[in-house]
């Protein structure tokens, strides 16, 4: 009878092997038009390695001389392989080798038990390597002003947030650097994403994709971002107008969903409060959607030259505000506590709804009725939604910003009615 450990063994060095195979696999076909006898290694050499590595794992924890002593030699193949194909193809091409050396390393890890990290690296660097063709043609078409924006975002989210000290300082402990600084990070990036975005389905369906993945994460940081297009008139009114509609939709749908998992009783409460609201916002995004094509028409389908891809004033000037609001709900914590719960909820809830429907969803049960719940989260969506028009007028300027801040007052106002007649 196969003892249970035996078992793990084998199933390790299986997956070891299969992960060799699926690399090996990619790499053939890649290497598929060459000569044979040119290729550094096809896809019997790659499954060897995946094995060898996988062996060398199951045997680093009670051999450690023997399990260096195979990796080592692997590693002197690869090395001595790669340097033969190199020598004799007369180009320099150090892919496969890069590819051994991780594929051994996958095996590796899967053999010392870390084997959902093996099959992770090992899947995603196959993708990458089917994706030659795309990444060369993504680098040839970058611009000079897109590489550097690319690195400017890499410094502020890679670089400048993980340093920054993730502790509450300034009036009432209110500030946290690092939290504040995933605002930047987030107005950024929604940013950038929207430009590539544009760049690679075009300026609507770009819009619209990054307008509604992002506000799965913050729709407030989606509304600044489309904002600061209206005021650089890098896309049409319309189209950038029917983004943020759509945000405040996926807003709603995200908001319920939450309530649901977190704080039940309230949830048909609640809904029935921002259903008109959520309806008004659908009817505006399929509305500016519809004088968007008319204002391309109009225009002879030429679409506006899009500009820099990177641009830190809206974000800076959100993260402000969001300082502002967050002293303003601890001044509230300080001096009334818990009796002002409504108000808290609504301040904090201003910046995210999500936060006050956690807070809320933490009482213990039977504190809230369902109806007074839902009247509560009602405020904060409210506030929320108003502090996004701000927002808006804010970033864009009142002339170009009008555009994002009226949809979303239109969609915070039978809302509030709805609530108001529910009291």
């Amino acid at each position: 009878m196969i003892a249970i450990a035996d078992t793990d063994h084998l199933t390790a060095a299986g997956v070891g092997l299969a992960l060799g195979l699926l690399v090996g696999l990619q790499r053939g076909w890649a290497l598929r038009d060459r000569p044979e006898g040119s290729r550094f290694a096809g896809i019997r050499t790659f499954a060897l390695i995946g094995l060898g590595g996988s062996l060398a794992g199951l045997l680093y924890a009670n051999a450690k001389g023997p399990a260096t002593t195979l990796l080592v030699a692997i590693c002197a193949l690869v090395i001595l392989g790669y340097e033969r194909a190199t020598r004799n193809s007369q180009r320099i091409d150090g892919t496969s080798g890069v590819v051994a050396l991780l594929t051994l390393a996958c095996g590796f890890l899967v053999g010392t038990g870390e084997e959902l990290l093996g099959i992770v690296i090992a899947v995603v660097m196959v993708l990458i390597l089917a994706m030659r063709t795309q990444l060369h043609g993504w680098i040839e078409r970058l611009s000079e002003k897109e590489m550097l924006s690319i690195a400017r975002f890499a410094l502020i989210a890679l670089v400048i947030l993980p340093l920054l000290p993730d502790k509450s300082f300034g009036p009432y402990e209110a500030w946290n650097p690092r939290k504040l600084w995933l605002v930047v990070v987030l107005v950024s990036g929604f940013s950038f994403a929207g430009y590539f975005a544009a760049r690679i389905l075009g300026p609507t369906r770009g819009i619209l994709a990054t307008a509604a993945a992002g506000s799965f994460v913050s729709s407030t940081a989606v509304t600044a971002s489309l904002a600061n297009k209206l005021k650089e008139g890098t896309q049409g009114t319309m189209i950038v107008a029917a983004g943020i509609s759509l945000a405040s939709v996926v807003m709603f749908i995200r908001v319920l969903a939450l309530v649901s998992v977190l704080a039940p009783p309230a949830l048909t409460e609640l809904a029935q409060i921002v259903a008109p609201g959520m309806a008004v916002s659908l009817v505006l995004t399929l509305w500016y959607l519809r004088r968007s094509a008319q204002e391309k028409r109009e225009k002879g389908g030429h679409e506006v030259e899009m500009r820099n891809p990177f641009d830190i004033g809206p974000a800076l000037l959100l993260t402000a505000l969001v300082m502002a609001l967050t002293v303003a709900a601890q001044w509230v914590l300080q001096h009334y506590g818990d009796r002002e719960l409504a108000i808290v909820l609504a301040l904090s809830g201003a910046l995210d709804v999500d936060s006050a429907i956690i807070t809320l969803g933490n009482l213990p049960t039977g504190t809230l009725a369902p109806r007074t719940a839902g009247l509560v989260l009602a405020v904060p969506v409210v506030l929320n939604t108003l502090f996004k028009a701000f927002v808006a007028s804010s970033v864009g300027g009142w002339h170009k910003g009008k555009h994002g801040t009226l949809p979303l007052i239109a969609c915070a106002v039978p809302v509030t009615v709805t609530a108001l007649l529910m009291i």
